[in-house]
């Protein structure tokens, strides 16, 4: 671990929106567990362990800005994991991932906030075509033109999502991957990442395409799941393309899940290998765990 990673910022004042899905709860318990004073902000509270009563909760609607009006006064750092995770018919990555961090932007430049953290996805401005990659990268352009010291953090994935794609298959006994299965990524565990937030939520300008420390093919974890199961399974290629025919469907069915294929897909057709490697928690303990493995 290098001294820039072995840091400590000292206490400030943070607020974190979306501090209450799966990467926000990870950060928020860092951020208490360093002592800084927090503002903790989404939809809807819940009980995190170890963090009760050292914050100050506040409910948000990221798409209705009058919901946001002064949330950021005094208030040194700003980290914001918000983005749609899965398939709406009423709201698109473009109004969440996109003008829903806008509107927080706007507010925390009428409040002089010096810090903006944002946690994006890896090559995100490499898929114009995939919403939930372009509506972050043109949100990321709009950071970089605010005037605001920025953070962005372009993960590359976690293993909570990873193992949640592949359990069904898994337990049906065949997984189907695209191609042949060979891109490869290394993603990192929410905990892990959280504190690596943490302690750079004061850089200058800087992005960090962030990975954990295991470097593994689609096929490869396909096996390891498998392994952790317990389970015999077949591992089939389905052609690229049939993707594409579920998102056209999908589309025409206004179902709300042709942004979640389109992600889907671009997912398993590339190589997600973060350059900047962080954190000691294995991937493969961690599905030996999730699928009760020995």
């Amino acid at each position: 671990m290098t001294n820039a990673q072995r840091r400590k910022v000292n206490s400030m004042k943070v607020l974190l929106a979306g501090a209450f899905g799966h990467l926000g709860e990870d950060i928020l318990k860092e951020l208490v567990k360093n002592n800084h004073e927090v503002i903790a902000c989404d939809l809807n509270e819940r009980e995190i362990e170890g963090t009760k009563g050292k914050y100050t909760f506040i409910k948000i609607d990221a798409t209705k800005p009058e919901t946001l009006n002064g949330i950021c006064d005094g208030c040194e750092v700003v980290i914001t994991t918000m983005g749609l995770t899965g398939a709406s018919k009423t709201i698109s990555a473009y109004d969440i991932d996109y003008q829903g961090n806008l509107n927080l932007l706007n507010e925390a430049v009428k409040a002089h906030v010096k810090y903006f953290n944002y946690v994006s996805v890896i090559k995100a401005d490499g898929a114009p075509s995939v919403p939930m990659l372009d509506a972050k990268a043109k949100f990321e352009l709009e950071l970089k033109k605010s005037g605001i010291q920025y953070v962005i953090y372009r993960p590359t994935g976690y293993f909570y999502d990873i193992a949640k794609v592949f359990k069904p298959m898994i337990e049906k006994g065949t997984v189907s991957l695209l191609g042949d299965g060979s891109c490869k990524a290394n993603v990192i565990d929410t905990a892990d990442f959280a504190e690596f937030i943490v302690k750079h939520m004061i850089d200058n300008n800087q992005t960090y395409n962030i990975g954990g420390k295991e470097t593994y093919t689609y096929k490869e974890i396909a096996q390891l799941c498998a392994e952790s199961a317990g389970k015999e399974i077949k591992i089939k290629s389905a052609p690229s393309w049939l993707f594409d025919v579920l998102a056209f469907i999908n589309k025409v069915n206004k179902s709300g899940r042709e942004g979640v294929i389109r992600f889907g897909k671009w997912t398993l057709t590339n190589d997600l290998v973060g350059d900047t490697v962080y954190g000691d928690a294995s991937f493969k303990e961690y599905l030996k765990e999730y699928f009760g493995g020995k």
